[in-house]
């Protein structure tokens, strides 16, 4: 039996055998529920509007709980505009007033219809964690009609009262609004985002806003949530990064608009500075129609001048931090200014550009006094914004470097390893960490950079290093030839090598190892992003014989000519693991009008005896809790401990009805 002591304060909790055993019984009926639903999505990249749609339709697993619910008794098109009403309810219900359909009748039989939807939805939940997510406005109706039946004995004519009422009274849009909003969030429990939030897109703020407000989600850190988190944390070469890639994709609005990034000073110095170069490798990718050319010119000539101070700082920190290893080439300093080449690896190549007006060939590293000034103004303008600020936090807070959940293994990029397998080293001030312990102490620095800002030399270096570090497990490959691809043509020098793990992931016994370093067994599975799954070219996302899952198809608009799909959404419900292929969303609008579906094909991976509340991990904290009630029933029954009166807790017995 545990310590008296602990049984004690228990029954602070639990005076008396009456309401140990009413708790036992409770947790044990939760304990046989069905395991409520996971998605898990990855490499958003700024997706914002294909975002949000996903997790309206939760990802197709609203629709297909319609066509399960109405099967042939609704004809597809009815089906269809039902999904679209629950999905967008407030500009369906504008479409529908302007068609002048929305008539009494109509109201009668949709309130009908999402009402069943939500009895459905909900049914895989205790009544208390329900009714915490009724909307106010509506909560004590809405638990009323969930259970209840049209045709009840003696409760026929209060259900349909109440339904008619809604109407008559002009609330139908109102309940149909937030009965629909309640569906979506029943419909997924847990949401789980394996990195990659920023950049490539216009609309990360608004991604992370919607996390915000999401009910239960969780994010491992990809590397470009890092890149972000050290921008706003003020490491200069972060903070270059993450201009230089978003005037890369012309996403100027997320930095100005959205955050408060002033950069006015960087234009103005760069059309100064850059004034007559063709600037064409910096020309942003950006559809035709959004800029004209004057105004890519002169994203072009901030893109080039905000390259050129990056470069600077990171090779000047790479020679103040040797210790982080960074397996780079000193690129400015390997220029022939005069006849425009680089020598790297004892190969001369010819450079796209030789106007480099802001580098001294003799110190070529050292910032001129404007480049300072720009670079100065945007640190400030990174650490200043309050929307940025609240936005890292909420990153630091829900984030972390991998998490294990429900036997499955989330991460975003790789664990290092060498070609034999195993777990390479990576050397942290003189003590060397692998494998799990070395993402531990990555998730601790990550922390302590965010904590200790005052103390950010101490650790901020390490945020770039996992930007950018060859044994980073959220980069993962020998250098990053931004450099080569701007200036020089060769293609052979863009390459990057990945790190073994990507081609030793292929092998079971890999996955296997990786899944023991994580103290998991051979039923979890290892899910990834960060590498899109090249679907067109025959490459599968299911890898070492089906323990490794990489889930980036490429929901990021810019990677999906390379990956012929447009992402995926991986579900881990009651019934097993479901891999959902999407097609290009092609705009609110369309979803509206035309009830557009982004799933193009579902992949069922496993299906197994139906999963339980018990068989997960809040189901393993119940038992344990359950266990703990037993053993004070016991001490109750045989007079180790009296019973007490429980005292009359009002707030507390109303949320328990």
């Amino acid at each position: 039996m545990r310590s008296i002591e602990y049984l004690k304060l228990l029954s602070k909790e639990y005076p008396n055998i009456a309401s140990v055993s009413s708790e036992i019984i409770n947790l044990q009926a939760i304990l046989n529920l069905p395991k409520a639903t996971e998605h898990f999505l990855t490499d958003l990249h700024g997706e914002d509007e294909a975002f949000d749609h996903v997790i309206r339709t939760a990802s197709g697993v609203l629709k297909r709980k319609i066509d399960d619910i109405f099967g042939d008794h609704l004809h597809e098109e009815d089906k269809k505009q039902l999904g679209v009403l629950i999905f967008y309810p407030e500009q369906k219900l504008k479409e529908l007033h302007e068609k002048n359909i929305t008539t009494p009748n109509w109201y009668k039989i949709t309130l009908n219809r999402v009402i069943n939807i939500c009895k459905v939805i909900s049914s895989k939940y205790t009544r208390s964690k329900v009714r915490k997510a009724l909307p106010k406005d509506f909560a004590y109706i809405i638990e009323e009609l969930l259970h209840l039946k049209n045709t009840q004995l003696n409760k026929e004519g209060y259900y349909n009262n109440i339904i008619n009422t809604i109407i008559e009274i002009g609330r139908a849009d109102d309940f149909i609004i937030q009965i629909s909003y309640l569906i979506q969030r029943l419909a997924v429990d847990k949401l789980h985002i394996v990195g990659d939030i920023f950049d490539r897109g216009n609309g990360a703020h608004k991604i992370i806003e919607r996390l915000i407000k999401h009910h239960d989600c969780d994010i491992q850190w990809g590397n470009h949530d890092i890149l972000w988190i050290g921008a706003a944390l003020g490491h200069p070469a972060l903070v270059a990064t993450a201009v230089r890639i978003t005037l890369r994709y012309a996403n100027l609005s997320i930095l100005e608009d959205s955050y408060g990034i002033n950069l006015r000073p960087l234009l103005t110095f760069a059309m100064n500075t850059y004034k007559g170069d063709p600037c064409e490798e910096f020309m942003p990718r950006v559809d035709k129609n959004l800029f004209n050319e004057s105004e890519k010119y002169m994203i072009a000539q901030m893109h080039k001048a905000i390259s050129i101070i990056q470069f600077k700082v990171e090779e000047k920190i790479m020679n103040e931090y040797p210790e982080l290893h960074i397996n780079n080439i000193d690129y400015l300093e390997n220029i022939n200014y005069e006849k425009g080449t680089i020598k790297l690896n004892n190969t001369v190549y010819s450079l796209t550009s030789n106007n480099f007006p802001t580098i001294d060939p003799k110190n070529p590293l050292n910032l001129t006094k404007e480049e300072s000034d720009v670079l100065n103004n945007l640190i400030k303008n990174f650490t200043e914004s309050e929307k940025l600020k609240s936005h890292i936090y909420f990153l630091i807070n829900k984030g972390s470097m991998y998490l294990k959940t429900n036997g499955n293994l989330l991460f975003h990029g790789c664990i290092p390893m060498n070609e034999e397998g195993n777990f390479e080293e990576v050397e942290i001030n003189g003590r060397k960490y692998k494998g799990r312990a070395l993402l531990d102490k990555f998730d601790v620095y990550v922390r302590k950079s965010y904590f200790h800002k005052n103390e950010n030399n101490k650790y901020l270096k390490w945020l770039w290093y996992l930007w950018r570090g060859e044994k980073s497990p959220l980069f993962g490959k020998n250098k990053m030839s931004t450099f080569e691809r701007y200036f020089i043509k060769n293609k052979e020098t863009h390459k990057e090598i990945k790190n073994s793990y990507y081609t030793l992931r292929e092998k079971e016994e890999i996955a296997l190892k990786v899944l023991d370093e994580f103290d998991l067994d051979e039923k979890g599975y290892i899910i990834n992003g960060h590498t899109p799954v090249k679907v067109k070219k025959g490459e599968s996302p299911i890898k070492a014989n089906g323990r490794l899952l990489v889930i980036d198809g490429g929901f990021c608009r810019a990677y999906q000519n390379t990956t012929g799909i447009a992402g995926y959404t991986l579900i881990f419900n009651s019934y097993g693991l479901v891999l959902n292929s999407h097609k290009k969303f092609e705009g609110t609008k369309k979803a509206i009008i035309e009830g557009q579906d982004i799933i193009s094909s579902t992949n069922v991976l496993k299906k197994a005896e139906r999963l339980k509340v018990k068989n997960t991990d809040i189901g393993k904290e119940l038992i344990k809790e359950v266990e703990d009630l037993k053993e004070l029933l016991e001490a109750y029954k045989n007079g180790v401990l009296k019973e007490k009166e429980k005292k009359f807790n009002i707030s507390k017995l109303l949320n328990s009805i």
